[in-house]
């Protein structure tokens, strides 16, 4: 099978990337810079920018591929270009969502493929539930091959699953925690949330490339898992050798305070959600997600640890969450003194 991933070194993608390789998939990374040395020996690489639509269509020439997955695609004007460079070079094209995209807040506790697409908190969600409209008005009046993937809180050996975190610098949060700081949790700590392994992800993906009966269909590819937050960052300060300092802040208070926090709290992770994975289940046989979370984080751990470089921190983040803290808890103590007084 001959596929084509657009992207194919992020956090996700390394790990599909990495067992399409071992199961004997020709794979061709379509990238901006020059060849990883991560990237395994078998596979591929095409040096051109996606952006560039004249040269990649120069770059891959008369190349037709059984899938294509674009891991970089964001807007409905990338999806556009990716349906003219490919409309005739793939019999599938997967186009990597967001579970995220699903309705917030949630109507339902159990999510499944059907549960419909609505954020009104965050522009990320609301152009990926676009990109899916423009596949499907393209696979209804022209046939195109598209295939919907909905991924949702994914993490691997280099990144930490925390709600609040800097998700380009991810050991800042767990840093704080080995220096016994207050870590912030949203809500009360009690809302459920899943997280995915990549490695268990890729199990899903790769199953979905080239099967012509995903064709047309959306899928989220996650664990059965379900943890609290508050369990989540205990079982990941424990792994650090910690105990967690936990201080529970409304995700509106931390909204208000950064607004960014916005989208990828109220939008996304103070949701309570437990996803249906009966879907993926039927179309890839044997599909099941294997590494529960506190085997992973122990891995991402080690992998910090085992080279100081690895360690860096965020030091603008600290003071801002530093900042926050303080002001809540300081107004939360005014709050109950004018209560008693």
């Amino acid at each position: 099978m001959k596929v084509l991933f657009i992207g194919g070194t992020g956090n996700i993608s390394t790990a599909c990337t990495a067992l399409a390789a071992e199961r004997g998939i020709e794979l061709t990374l379509l990238r901006r810079g020059q060849r990883l040395a991560s990237i395994p020996d078998s596979v591929r690489t095409i040096v051109a920018d996606i952006a560039d639509e004249a040269a990649v269509a120069e770059a891959l020439g008369d190349r037709k591929f059984d899938a294509v997955v674009d891991w970089i695609a964001f807007t409905p004007a990338q999806v556009e270009r990716d349906i003219r460079l490919f409309r005739d070079r793939t019999d599938q094209y997967i186009f990597i969502s967001s579970a995220s995209a699903y309705q917030k807040p949630v109507s339902h506790y159990l999510i499944t493929e059907s549960t419909p697409l609505a954020n009104p908190y965050w522009q990320y969600s609301r152009d990926k539930i676009a990109c899916e409209e423009r596949l499907m008005k393209e696979y209804r009046e022209t046939g195109f091959p598209f295939t919907v993937v909905r991924p949702s809180h994914t993490y691997g050996d280099t990144q930490f699953a925390l709600a609040v975190n800097n998700w380009e610098i991810p050991y800042t949060a767990v840093d704080r925690m080995r220096r016994g700081k207050k870590s912030i949790v949203p809500g009360d700590g009690s809302s459920l949330w899943v997280l995915t392994h990549n490695s268990d992800f890729a199990q899903g993906l790769v199953g979905l490339l080239g099967r012509s009966q995903a064709i047309g269909h959306a899928f989220h590819i996650t664990s059965d898992e379900v943890l609290t937050w508050d369990q989540i960052y205990t079982i990941t300060a424990r792994a650090a050798g910690v105990e967690p300092q936990l201080v529970h802040i409304a995700a509106d208070f931390l909204g208000a305070c950064i607004p960014d926090f916005v989208g990828s709290l109220t939008g996304d992770k103070s949701s309570s959600v437990v996803f249906d994975n009966s879907k993926i289940k039927r179309f890839v046989p044997g599909y099941c997600a294997r590494v529960p979370y506190a085997e992973g984080v122990k891995r991402t751990i080690a992998w910090f640890d085992a080279a100081r470089e690895r360690q860096v921190v965020d030091e603008q983040a600290n003071a801002a969450w530093d900042k926050i803290i303080a002001a809540y808890e300081s107004g939360l103590e005014d709050a109950v003194c004018r209560l008693r007084s």
